[in-house]
């Protein structure tokens, strides 16, 4: 174990994708049915030999393995219902019996969603990651070699990597804000943690990411019994969504034409950074590369000198899913709302100035938490598609609310200017709840006697 702060996590029986961003070019993600539990449970077994860890490397490795399973899936393993009644309710329910809750309905609702996901029909899903294509490729081939150990059936797989630029397909530069979590191996990084006073930071307590340690009010947070199941796992949230980057496109330009600081400076006040990851906070004029380069400046920023969003509006999209001190109690209820965000694009970029291609492209959201419905459902429901909890009334995020063609954002000014319709450039296309074990947890599963 390797200790920060007051918390000693287990590094070597975590998964390594829950506190560790990998940052690896291809990624890709095939999801399972499991048939005949015994033989569901051996498969477990071979596969958890190879799960990555939390534990330091001296190099990057050439591919990653990562391994959760649906509340169908433990069922599928087995797992009497005490024991998956033991589990959060949102995890139990599913992604797509929470539609209404998340704001998946019309083009996104779980009906139009493909893969198989939103159904029964996935019990677990692989989650690899390679520095270049041959890795993933061998490391494919080992998955599937796996698959005689077990009665298993690939219902799907969707691949990943980055893009040119390292931007996501709306241009922007993605993955800066990650939380600091208390008992990892690097020191605290300004603004990444949970903020404690002006310009003061401390890391974000590792109950709220990962299962058996303390969380921030001090006390172990939820979980399924028995504990060496529950123990250094995380609930793992996975999300594609499908971006309509031409959509996007005129949106912006047709906003820009009433937006005195041109197209550029809007895109920037849509998202809260300029598209190459310079927040408007701090330097709300330009993009400033020196500014973006820097671990200790590019995140450290409160908006508590911002509270009318003259220099970051207020329902910018990075400040809504990470508000820092602009809510009440400086900071301590967002605290409560963190997630570790893990992300991939898919699909070819479009160049710019193409007209639609046809071609479906996105990024694969996924995070990790404590507690779904205390955060990623909560964000989601109560700051991206409301606006509420910001003094924004019914107004949505600017890029991944529910719109439906009559919603505005607030470009805060002398005199404002309100971008409006807002359309729905992002859709779900697929979406579940997963439980990330420890490796202690992936040893009690393939262990289950039945």
């Amino acid at each position: 174990m390797i200790g920060g702060g007051t918390v000693r996590l287990d590094l070597d029986n975590i998964q390594g994708v829950v506190v560790r961003g990998y940052r690896m070019p291809v990624a890709s993600y095939t999801f399972v049915q499991l048939a005949d539990p015994a033989s569901a449970r051996r498969w477990v077994g071979e596969v958890s030999a190879q799960v990555t860890t939390a534990a330091p490397w001296e190099a990057k490795p050439d591919s990653t393995v990562n391994l959760a399973f649906s509340a169908a899936g433990l069922r599928a393993l087995g797992l009497p219902e005490s024991v998956v009644g033991s589990f959060s309710t949102a995890f139990q329910e599913g992604m797509a019996a929470r539609a209404a809750l998340l704001g998946d309905r019309g083009v996104s609702d779980p009906t139009q969603w493909t893969g198989g996901l939103g159904t029964n029909q996935v019990h677990a899903v692989v989650w690899l990651a390679a520095l270049d294509p041959e890795h993933l490729a061998a490391r494919t081939e080992w998955l599937e070699r796996t698959f005689g150990a077990g009665d298993l059936t690939v219902v799907s797989r969707q691949e990943g990597g980055f893009l040119p630029g390292a931007v996501e397909h709306f241009g922007f530069t993605d993955g800066f804000s990650q939380p600091d979590m208390e008992g990892l191996e690097s020191g605290p990084r300004t603004g990444q943690g949970a903020l404690i006073g002006k310009d003061q930071w401390r890391p974000v307590r590792a109950g709220e990411f990962v299962l058996g340690y303390p969380d921030e009010e001090g006390i172990l947070p939820d979980a399924p019994q028995p504990d060496d199941l529950a123990h250094n796992g995380s609930y793992f949230v996975y999300r594609k969504l499908r971006q309509d980057v031409t959509a996007f496109r005129r949106m912006l330009s047709d906003a820009s034409s009433v937006y005195p600081g041109g197209e550029e400076m809007l895109a920037a006040k849509l998202v809260g950074r300029w598209r190459d990851g310079t927040p408007l906070d701090v330097s709300p004029d330009h993009p400033d590369a020196d500014l973006v380069a820097d671990p200790n400046r590019n995140n450290a920023f409160s908006y508590e000198e911002d509270p009318q969003g003259f220099r970051c509006p207020i329902g910018a999209h990075i400040r809504r899913a990470n508000p820092r001190a602009s809510l009440p109690f400086e900071g301590k209820l967002v605290n409560r709302h963190r997630l570790v965000r893990r992300g991939v694009p898919y699909g070819t970029a479009l160049p710019p100035g193409a007209p639609d291609d046809g071609a479906e492209r996105g990024v694969i959201f996924s995070c990790f938490q404590a507690d779904i419905e205390r955060q990623f459902e909560f964000i989601q429901s109560q700051w991206l598609n409301d606006g509420n909890a910001f003094g924004l009334g019914d107004d949505k995020d600017a890029l991944i609310g529910d719109h439906d063609g009559t919603g505005k954002m607030t470009v805060h000014g002398a005199p404002p200017v309100f971008v409006h319709p807002l359309i729905r450039s992002v859709t779900v296309a697929g979406g579940e709840y997963f439980f990330a074990p420890g490796i202690n947890g992936l040893r009690y599963l393939s262990g289950f006697a039945g």
